[in-house]
Order: C-alpha cells, then sequence, then structure tokens
C-alpha cells in the first residue's frame, strides 16, 4: 500500500461511514460511477474486496473493517500535519504582544523574541513592561497575549484566572562590593546582614521585592533609593550598602561587585512563569512563542 493515493482512502473512509456508495458521492460531490472506481482501484492496491455489494448499500469486509482505523489513522495525522502547517503561517503573520516584569526585559524575553523573530520575520511584536500584578491585569483585559510573570510564596498567582506555563526558578544574590568583608564567602546568612544597609529601585519598588522574597521576621534597613541598576550597583561598589540582585538582572557582573549566594536556609526563590488566561485558547502566535521562550530560560 506505499504508493497509495489519500483520496482513496477519503473515499473508502466516506463509503465505509455512509454505508453507501450513493450517499458517499453526494457527500463528496462526485459522480456514483468516479466513487465506484476508487473503491476498485483501492481494493486492487489492497489485493483484497473491501465491500460487500449488498442489496441496499455495502458492508465491509473483514478485510475492510481490518484497513479502516490505518486509513482513519493516516487521514487523521495529514489533517494535524496541515493545521500544524496552517498555525505557523498563522503565527508569522500575527501580532504578538508580550508583557513582562522589569528584570525579565533583561536579557530573557528578549533573546525569545529575537528567536521567535527569525523565525517569523513577518510578526508585528510588542514588548510591555510592567510588574505582575499590572500585568496580569493587562493580560485579563486582553491588552497583552501572554505575560512573563513571577510568583512569590508571600505572592502566589492565581491559577484559576491564569495558565502557568513554568520556566525557570530565579535566585535572588546578594550584590555587594568586592572590599567587603564578606566578599569572598560562598554563601552568607541573613543574620550576618541585619545590620547592612539594602539600596533598592524605586522605579522596580524593589522594597517590595525584599519584602516578599525574604523569610519573614527579617527587616532589612532600607537608607538609599536609587532609580535605576546602574546607579544602584554604583552605590554598592562605592561600599554604601548591599543590595537583592535577581539573577535575571545580571548579564554580567561589574568587576568591582561581588555576588554572594544567602544560605539555603535563607535563599528565595522566585517562580518565574508564563502566564495566559485561563479558559482561553492560546492564538498560533502565542503557542509558537513559548518554545522560544523556553529556550531561552533554559
Amino acid at each position: 500500500m506505499a504508493g497509495v493515493d489519500t483520496q482513496l482512502l477519503h473515499v473508502f473512509r466516506t463509503v465505509a461511514h455512509l454505508g453507501s456508495i450513493t450517499a458517499a458521492a453526494r457527500r463528496l460531490r462526485f459522480t456514483q460511477s468516479a466513487v465506484s472506481r476508487q473503491i476498485a482501484a483501492l481494493e486492487a492496491e489492497v489485493g483484497a474486496r473491501i465491500f460487500e455489494r449488498l442489496p441496499r448499500g455495502v458492508a465491509l469486509t473483514g478485510p475492510g473493517r481490518a484497513l479502516l482505523p490505518h486509513a482513519e489513522a493516516i487521514l487523521d495525522r495529514l489533517a494535524a500535519a496541515r493545521q500544524a502547517v496552517d498555525a505557523l503561517h498563522d503565527a508569522g503573520q500575527a501580532r504578538l504582544r508580550i508583557g513582562a516584569f522589569p528584570t525579565a526585559v533583561a536579557a530573557l524575553v528578549p533573546r525569545a523574541l529575537a528567536s521567535f523573530r527569525a523565525a517569523y520575520p513577518d510578526a508585528a511584536l510588542t514588548l510591555l513592561e510592567g510588574r505582575t500584578p499590572g500585568l496580569l491585569e493587562r493580560l485579563a483585559a486582553g491588552d497583552a497575549d501572554l505575560a512573563v510573570v513571577s510568583s512569590s510564596p508571600a505572592e502566589p498567582l492565581d491559577a484559576a484566572r491564569f495558565t502557568l506555563h513554568h520556566l525557570l526558578d530565579e535566585r535572588l544574590l546578594v550584590a555587594m562590593s568586592v572590599h567587603h568583608p564578606l566578599a569572598a564567602r560562598a554563601t552568607v546568612t541573613l543574620a550576618e546582614l541585619a545590620d547592612e544597609p539594602f539600596i533598592v529601585g524605586s522605579a522596580t519598588n524593589e522594597s517590595a521585592l525584599l519584602h516578599a522574597n525574604l523569610p519573614g521576621g527579617f527587616q532589612p534597613k532600607i537608607d538609599i533609593v536609587v532609580a535605576d541598576w546602574t546607579g544602584k550597583l554604583g552605590c554598592v561598589a562605592a561600599q554604601l550598602g548591599v543590595a537583592l540582585i535577581p539573577a535575571l538582572a545580571l548579564r554580567s557582573a561589574p568587576a568591582d561587585i561581588a555576588l554572594v549566594r544567602l544560605d539555603p536556609a535563607d535563599e528565595p526563590i522566585r517562580q518565574v512563569f508564563a502566564a495566559t488566561p485561563a479558559g482561553r485558547p492560546a492564538s498560533p502566535a502565542v503557542t509558537a512563542f513559548l518554545p522560544h521562550l523556553r529556550a531561552a530560560a533554559g
């Protein structure tokens, strides 16, 4: 059967389901003789009769019953392949609006967008930056197609409203001057940082980041608020304090900055997800973008 035309299988399946060559001819908009010829051609290819002619209609023979599930499997796979190709075409022509929290915009999301654009150069891409709560509201309102968001024990995500595609677990590191007494350590404890001033950035509301991710009971001393990452790391390098830095935010550490992990007992882990609205089918563009996002996260 290596050379069987899928059209013959389609005709065969239609006749088998309707139990009538006449009815199949009407459904397929063929003449009755054309359907009969295609059934005869398939029987010649198979080397067996697949239908028994009855006074009213036809019935499958033993070989016909054996052939039917295989014919249906072939036709279903072919239909799925066509849908996949059509979806790729739709993704390439689509508009894709991606939301992301600020540190995900440092490298993760741009890498995924660059990879997606290389695969689908005609897609229209929009990147929306914001904090997780606002991004989720924009997603629910239909103003974004997908949002890269973070979750912490203190700020879990609503799995009833959103479908969450896990991307990675992100560590939060302590940035300190290379001249800091703890800079050569592999890990530090929160107790050792109790008297250290923490430098935060008002633009990304990192005071909320600190309180959401550090264990309850630890109250960081916040003396300096700096609007951007460059200024924050400059203050750290000048030994004005330490800063909690999400791993995603650092493409490379400046030479005068040391990055130290917190002790495992104190170490906060943020989960990062790609969120889509629950109960709403993902668009072809979103479906095509997710593998690029996972690859960038990996």
